[in-house]
């Protein structure tokens, strides 16, 4: 008997699309040789999430798969050799190598290319597309000395685009769009001019209705040039203007292509040719191009299905996407521009915030449609499901977009009502039937869990927040009881362990888990028990120095070498000639670099660890304490001069910063803490960016709460208004200490909040109204951390056996790390990378 014959398929086209068929057939069948050729030099990576190489992450770390895992699947993967020539009568393609390869099935996979429009002077040097790793590297470099620069496009890769300039330190970035707004495939007027407003608050500069004549410069991009006259000089200039589908391999084979571009197919994907397939974003199914992954992994799953005797078709797919682009969430879903007298449209707008939602509903008020979302997208998936699947609506369909105010309806059908053929996971096709049957047949429990069974949540990752809440209520239908806890080796919360911990008066890590613990403890518990440990008694953190990680443990900042920085509080900002003439001694006698910092402080940088006692010392001799800057506890009080100095100041701030930080300096808390005040509405103290601010006016003063900077910024929330300085008090001794024993470890006042039933609302309540009855408890708690309060630094100074611990070498006490080394850079010093 003859052997079976085993049929080749190759792929042309390396990208996500192409790396999925593969996986996707090798799941339903081993009895195929694959081969896969490539026109770039490394293998599939993900460019979903391309613009994360701006912020750290690898070309390495992108990959969707190593190349080991080809080799292990048998699978020939052929880089840098792009195919130039299909034969399709005798089923074999030409590589650039010379390379011949037969086929019995042909896989097109070969995607688009950036649509770079024709503009007399596009091929001038610092011009740019934003497409592969290679594009990315060379954007890269041309920012490092860009002062200027611009994006031509204002859909989702454009504005991707700009956030990489953002990133990567351009000064200045523009956003050129030829439409009169942004984003205008993918959201209404209203929330794209809500879009906008919240992007140039982040320092974008956007032109519409922008139309390029000509790009300027001798050789090199210097300027744009508009139809309208105007001129804006740049020096770089990265082109993200949309897709072209990549079919002139297709074309040259004598395959159908559209009008427009793109490979024609039918349902099952094939081209004019039965045994050729295209998907991806190089196919063009029933007139329609697909710029998104999850069609082109549908589309992956259906070829791999025709060729296993399978009866999959593609019949299209939803559009709806959510995003966050520079910090900023956006998603439509459904059909966000329907209007009337075709639907009913609901709209909340808040100016204020940056919010806008819109749900577009059924004339009859019955059916949701679609919609749009710009500033709060945490709504998406819920709303989403209810569109596909055509879930019934509340009795008010507002709820779905403001949520229930009071009455008793929680406003439409929880996840667990859908249906179980309802696509959560659209990117991997992974039904709430699928995610609901690995909780109760295979025993999953957690999200990890999920993604290995069942590869949910592991595309763009948009689902996971309803892949958790059907995981969750899946466990809680069947009788488990989903608990926070801390972690292996503490069945409680932070706040449960807290309670705990204080009604045992109980003092140390040892302690607490030989009473409520188990095992030797981990990473996450030992910090998080020692701050819980702080929180209660204001303990010396440095004497529990075996549960803390490196800051707590030296009271100062591990730096890039492994030298130390060392931050004196300088409460409000003020600061005496006498005490900067110290601090400059200092740094010149340990040859410390200096900076001001973004907290009105004076960091100095290169400590040796041997060192850091014998400079608190000094410091402190001269009247400065520890600044905290190491640890989970309040950080600074920045202040403006208020009516000490200037004349719209209405109220003395600095006094009122410097007395807010002396007062709660040092008090430990889930995580850092920053306060500001500011003497008027013009706000120069940033106080509505802190955990708490403060903000003068005429008849008092008003206090703003959880806010924060850093990745994900959030104004803070206006808590109380015209309220004197002893109320003012009371009310953050008590949102403090209610913060310190309810949040979860590392949980920001603004993440807490967000969480917290009720919200705002509820937390008025507890702090105005004392709507728990513990207001007096939380001042009284709050007023033992004050009391027991001490400079750290100093505790250190005057401790013989605590000026041990900070010796590198403990047989050799005077001897510094050899490994630490410096450079010299603009008169001072700069570390030497590891």
């Amino acid at each position: 008997m003859a052997p079976q014959h085993t049929p080749t398929v190759v792929v042309i086209g390396n990208g996500m699309v192409g790396y999925k068929f593969c996986e996707k057939l090798l799941a339903k069948s081993p009895h195929f040789k694959l081969v896969v050729f490539g026109e770039e030099p490394r293998v599939a990576y993900d460019r979903v999430h391309l613009s994360e190489y701006f912020g750290g992450k690898t070309a390495d770390d992108l990959l969707m798969a190593p190349h080991q895992w080809y080799l292990d699947n048998n699978i020939t993967v052929n880089l840098g050799d792009a195919v130039h020539d299909i034969d399709r009568a005798g089923r074999v393609v030409h590589a650039r190598s010379g390379l011949a390869q037969p086929y019995d099935y042909l896989v097109l996979a070969t995607g688009s290319s950036a649509f770079v429009p024709d503009i007399p002077g596009v091929e001038k040097a610092g011009v740019m597309v934003y497409r592969t790793i290679e594009d990315l590297e060379e954007i890269k470099a041309a920012a490092a000395t860009a002062r200027v620069g611009a994006v031509m496009g204002g859909g989702l890769l454009g504005l991707e685009a700009a956030k990489a300039l953002l990133d990567l330190g351009v000064a200045e970035t523009h956003v050129i769009e030829f439409a009169p707004r942004l984003m205008p495939r993918q959201v209404d007027a209203a929330g794209s001019a809500m879009l906008q407003r919240k992007l140039e608050a982040l320092g974008l500069h956007i032109h519409l209705s922008k139309a390029t004549s000509h790009i300027g410069g001798e050789g090199r991009i210097d300027a744009l040039h508009f139809g309208d006259g105007s001129i804006l000089e740049v020096d770089m200039l990265v082109i993200s203007a949309g897709i072209r589908p990549r079919d002139e391999l297709a074309r040259l084979a004598g395959l159908e292509v559209g009008l427009r571009g793109g490979i024609v197919v039918n349902d099952t994907m094939q081209t004019s040719d039965p045994r050729v397939f295209a998907i991806g974003e190089c196919a063009l199914h029933a007139g329609m191009i697909y710029g998104l992954v999850a069609p082109g992994y549908d589309m992956a799953e259906v070829v791999a299905s025709q060729l296993t005797q399978g009866a999959r078709a593609f019949t299209g797919f939803d559009m709806s996407s959510k995003l966050k682009l520079i910090g900023v969430d956006v998603a439509s879903f459904g059909d966000p521009f329907i209007a009337e007298p075709h639907s009913r449209s609901i709209v909340f707008e808040d100016a204020h915030s940056g919010v806008y939602k819109r749900i577009n509903l059924s004339p009859d008020g019955k059916q949701l449609l679609g919609g749009v979302l710009i500033g709060d997208a945490d709504a998406y998936s819920m709303l989403l499901q209810t569109a596909v699947n055509k879930l019934a609506l509340p009795p008010h369909p507002e709820d779905l977009i403001l949520g229930a105010r009071g009455g008793a309806d929680e406003g439409g059908a929880g996840v667990l009502n859908l249906p179980d053929e309802a696509l959560v996971c659209s990117c991997e096709a992974v039904t709430k039937g699928a995610i609901c049957a690995a909780v109760t047949e295979l025993g999953v429990t957690t999200v990890e869990g999920m993604k290995q069974c069942n590869k949910a949540g592991t595309g763009c990752g948009g689902c996971l927040p309803l892949v958790k809440d059907l995981l969750n209520g899946t466990l809680t239908a069947q009788g488990a009881y989903i608990k926070n806890v801390l972690c292996e080796h503490f069945d409680y919360s932070r706040q449960e362990l807290f309670d705990l911990l204080k009604i045992n008066n109980l003092r140390t890590y040892d302690a607490a888990l030989d009473h409520f613990g188990q095992g030797d403890g981990c990473e996450v518990c030992k910090p998080a028990v020692g701050s819980i440990l702080a929180g209660l008694w204001n303990d010396l953190i440095v004497r529990q120095h075996t549960i803390q990680d490196t800051n707590d443990r030296y009271l100062a900042n591990i730096q890039k070498g492994g030298s130390y920085s060392v931050v004196p509080r300088i409460a409000g900002g003020e600061v005496s000639p006498e005490q900067l003439m110290v601090i400059g001694r200092v740094a010149q006698k340990y040859g410390l670099y200096t900076k001001i910092t973004g907290g009105q402080r004076i960091d100095m940088f290169g400590a040796h660890v041997s060192d850091l006692p014998d400079i608190w010392e000094e410091l402190i001799n001269a009247g400065f304490e520890s600044g905290h800057a190491y640890g989970k506890s309040l950080r600074t009080v920045k202040s403006c001069v208020g009516s000490t100095w200037c004349r719209y100041g209405l109220h003395d701030s600095v006094s009122l910063a410097i007395e807010v930080e002396n007062r709660y300096k040092g008090i430990r808390s889930p995580h850092k803490l920053k306060g500001g005040v500011s003497g008027c509405v013009r706000e120069c103290a940033e106080a509505q960016a802190k955990d708490f601010g403060i903000i003068a006016t005429e008849k008092g003063w008003n206090l703003y709460v959880c806010g924060n900077g850093g990745s994900k910024p959030q104004h803070a929330q206006l808590l109380a208004t015209d309220i004197d300085k002893e109320t003012l008090v009371q009310y953050l001794d008590r949102f403090l200490m209610f913060y310190i024993k309810t949040a979860d470890p590392l949980a920001r006042t603004a993440v807490w909040l967000n969480k917290m039933e009720g919200g705002l609302a509820y937390l008025k309540n507890v702090v105005i109204n004392d709507s728990l009855g513990i207001a007096a408890d939380l001042e009284a708690e709050m007023a033992l951390l004050i009391k027991h309060y001490h400079c750290e630094w100093r505790e250190v100074v005057e401790n013989p056996e605590l000026r041990k611990q900070f010796t590198h070498f403990v047989n050799a006490p005077t001897v510094k790390d050899p490994s630490v080394a410096f450079a010299e850079m603009r008169g001072q010093k700069k570390v030497v990378a590891w």
